[in-house]
């Protein structure tokens, strides 16, 4: 996996936190385990299937390294809670499956608003609604990029086996304390209930990259929580370290203080999306297969990206000129890699399977005009490979 993030140094007190060593465990204990290396201070969640082991596991660990856990009333209270948790200092997390993430929205939105850093696991099952509990989906894609109303940036990291649900929680908690966003970990049930081997370095291995905090102590006037530096995301004082600040989902000043003009809100909005669409090459990342030469290059995230490299490894075998591009970001999305592959010239299609009716595919369609055959499942089942390369072939 490449290595995007920024200049790192060691998690106080990561020695405790870090199992360090080679594991069998569930892709759930891995994002559980991740956050602890990353540090997590505080999680709040509501049970839900398929994501509950995330929530258990982090029941019994996490008040044994000094971090505190709170089973809310509901999902409402949870994203509420650690947006609270985090506006005081806090590394926070939450875990959820499609009904939860939905009652997350509101204040999803508002922690974009405030640029309050933390982070949301979503193990996504068959939807809407109840839909398949036990049983997996893709169906949160675009959810998680346009969900809460109005405009603004994200971060989304899908991790296809469990040890990048723990690489990846890490990271999310480096790029939502680095860029001040709520950020996702867009994991699904079978990649959540699968149990594979995890290697988990050691602690001074994990990377921890640390919120940018004021560069001089308080002196009892207002701390300016929202003066953006050059990368377009401003630095950040906690409540109780003595700074005076004020955050509000309002439209704001540089300051905090609600400023209600639409010269202000558009200059605002557009700073949110930038924060992240000037940063995405250093955000946005994706695994590539043999497609130097592909005249066909199949798209796929997740657990659906494992039928997907089967099918493209016996579309090569087959002397088929194939490649495959794995989204390990999906938000960014990777705008920019496939105009390249377009540009190119070689490339006469793509091929899209996913858990859902064509969320993904709608975004490769939105850049090309080349065809884009899609293989689609409302959910409760992973593709079949032998059915991507029946695509494939045609």
């Amino acid at each position: 996996m490449p290595d995007n993030t920024a200049a790192k140094t060691a998690q106080p007190g990561a020695a405790a936190r870090v199992l360090s060593g080679t594991h069998f465990m569930l892709g759930d204990h891995a994002c559980a385990e991740g956050a602890l290396a990353a540090g997590v201070d505080f999680f709040a969640g509501y049970p839900i299937t398929p994501s509950t082991e995330i929530a258990e596991h982090l029941a019994r660990r996490l008040p044994d390294v000094g971090g505190r856990f709170v089973q809310m009333e509901d999902e409402l209270g949870s994203m509420a809670a650690i947006i609270g948790a985090s506006a005081a200092g806090a590394r926070s997390l939450t875990a959820t499956s499609g009904p939860g993430f939905s009652l997350m929205m509101e204040s999803i939105g508002l922690a974009a608003m405030m640029e309050i850093p933390c982070v949301v696991a979503n193990v996504q099952r068959a939807s809407p609604s109840t839909g398949l509990p036990t049983m997996v989906g893709q169906s949160d894609i675009l959810q998680a990029r346009w969900g809460s109303h109005g405009d603004y940036g994200v971060i989304a990291y899908c991790p296809e086996s469990p040890q990048e649900c723990f690489d990846l929680t890490v990271r999310a908690f480096n790029a939502a304390d680095q860029y001040r966003v709520p950020v996702f970990i867009l994991m699904d049930e079978v990649v959540g209930h699968m149990a594979e081997r995890v290697v988990i370095p050691d602690a001074t291995d994990v990377p921890f990259v640390p919120r940018k905090g004021p560069e001089s102590a308080p002196d009892g006037d207002p701390f300016y929580c929202y003066a953006a530096d050059e990368d377009l995301v401003p630095r950040i004082a906690h409540a109780g370290d003595g700074y005076k600040v004020h955050m509000t989902g309002l439209t704001h000043d540089e300051r905090g203080y609600p400023a209600l003009d639409a010269e202000t809100h558009d200059q605002l909005i557009n700073r949110l999306v930038d924060k992240i669409r000037m940063n995405a090459a250093d955000i946005e990342m994706h695994d590539e297969i043999d497609l130097d030469d592909a005249e066909t290059v199949v798209i796929s995230l997740g657990c659906t990206a494992r039928s997907a490299r089967h099918a493209v490894n016996e579309a090569r075998a087959d002397g088929i000129s194939c490649g495959f591009l794995r989204l390990i970001t999906v938000w960014p999305f990777p705008e920019k890699r496939i105009r390249e592959l377009v540009a190119k010239g070689n490339v006469k299609r793509f091929v899209v399977p996913e858990i859902n009716l064509g969320q993904l595919r709608r975004e490769v369609e939105r850049l090309t005009q080349l065809p884009v055959l899609r293989l689609n499942h409302a959910g409760g089942a992973m593709p079949e490979p032998e059915k991507i390369l029946e695509l494939i072939r045609i």
